[in-house]
């Protein structure tokens, strides 16, 4: 009984084994041993590849101005409404100016004083003259005939001096706009006295158009941004919303600060926008992109071909037997994309870019369906080596028909197998 059990046991095992390598050695698999492995393939081509500067930027108006009065006075009157957007010298707001009519009317009055003074001071050293020359009188009276007439008229300077003030204390009653700009939300009514010394004023304007905005780049790519200013070039800016979706606005760099930030180690850009939308907010984050340069006719590839390993910076280069081997490439720019090769390939060069963590070196692949090798990036081809079928085509649904079909023709096998060794069961039972 145990003999019978040793044999029935070992040809189930014999027979299921073998049965089951051969399907497996038919069927091959995507991993088998020799297997050729599908890849996705581009060529090496020459492009321009622009070098972008990513950064962070706060939206700075170029002008924001709060409106105060130069005088001391009651307000008695506000021409604007908020958020009203002003040219430069229209009327704000005036403060009461009867008072400063009084004091120009004084000065005014004082001046004519002095100004009659001295001309009869004027004619009595006429007069001291004519007798000096007579010697009639001293030379000492008319000296000081002669010193009385300089202090008039040194009198009448400083009254034409407080004429000057009152009648500019008269204009400061008139607020005008020194810039153009949108008013913000009014800070103080009619009616209240006002005072130089008020903190907060009487409203701010500030200038959108045109609209700048501040940002930070490292201080490495500081020289590269320089160096194209100093060539006289200019360089364009893009401003994004917070989520990097909707485009506010293209501008270009208008300077650089002149010092770097040694706490981060970034220095202070500045970019002008027209801003004719207003889409630029005063103090609004955004997301700027400055093109700093472009690099021109560069050998490159896609950014998926480039591998960092044991060897360094390589590629899988595809060779003409369908194998591939590693490349040592030196890289530059990129642009997200398309990266620069300085150094190891050659335009027209075949390098992987899909199933590239399945490759080593002499590794067998299989190209992509069609051959394409240039342009963006091609699918891998199947596992079996045939060309993907178009999707409801009728020569793949045969092809899944017939594989269907074999499936179940080696179930019903098994079944048939597995009811065969049954009876040795049965009898060891």
């Amino acid at each position: 009984m145990g003999v019978a059990i040793v044999v029935a046991a070992g040809w189930y095992i014999t027979t299921h084994g073998s049965s089951t390598q051969q399907a497996g050695a038919n069927r091959g698999g995507r991993f088998a041993q020799g297997a050729a492995t599908p890849v996705g393939i581009a060529a090496a081509a020459k492009a321009d590849i622009p070098i972008v500067v990513k950064a962070l930027g706060t939206v700075t108006p170029l002008a924001n101005v709060t409106i105060k009065t130069q005088i001391t006075g009651q307000l008695i009157q506000v021409d604007f409404t908020e958020g009203q957007a002003v040219k430069k010298g229209d009327l704000l707001a005036v403060v009461d100016p009867r008072p400063y009519e009084v004091a120009l009317q004084n000065a005014q009055g004082t001046q004519a004083k002095d100004e009659a003074l001295l001309k009869n001071a004027q004619i009595d050293l006429q007069r001291y003259a004519t007798l000096v020359k007579q010697d009639s009188i001293a030379r000492q009276q008319y000296d000081t005939q002669a010193a009385l007439v300089r202090q008039y008229e040194a009198q009448l300077i400083t009254d034409q001096a407080v004429v000057d003030n009152a009648k500019l204390n008269l204009v400061y009653t008139r607020i005008i706009a020194p810039v153009a700009g949108r008013i913000g939300l009014r800070l103080v009514d009619p009616g209240n006295y006002i005072t130089m010394g008020d903190a907060t004023g009487i409203c701010v304007i500030t200038q959108m158009q045109p609209m700048s905005v501040l940002f930070t780049i490292p201080e490495d790519t500081l020289p590269v941004v320089r160096k194209r200013l100093r060539d006289g070039a200019k360089l364009p800016v893009t401003a994004l919303d917070r989520a990097q979706k909707n485009q506010l606005g293209v501008g270009e760099l208008s300077t650089t600060d002149n010092q770097i930030d040694t706490t981060t180690g970034t220095v202070k850009l500045r970019a002008t926008f027209d801003n004719a939308d207003e889409a630029l907010f005063p103090n609004q984050f955004v997301n700027i992109r400055l093109l700093a340069d472009t690099v021109k006719d560069a050998i490159s590839v896609p950014v998926a071909a480039i591998q960092r390993g044991q060897p360094g910076t390589f590629v899988y280069l595809v060779k003409a037997d369908d194998t591939v081997g590693i490349r040592v490439v030196e890289t530059g720019v990129t642009d997200g994309e398309k990266i620069a090769v300085v150094k190891g390939l050659e335009v027209g060069d075949q390098v992987v870019i899909d199933g590239v963590d399945r490759l080593r070196d002499g590794a067998k692949i299989r190209r992509p369906s069609g051959g394409g090798t240039s342009g963006p990036p091609v699918a891998a081809a199947p596992a079996d080596g045939r060309a993907a079928p178009a999707a409801g085509s009728g020569d793949g649904q045969r092809r899944g028909g017939v594989d269907r079909q074999g499936d179940r023709q080696g179930t019903r096998g098994e079944r048939r197998g597995g009811g065969a060794d049954r009876p040795p069961a049965q009898t060891n039972q």
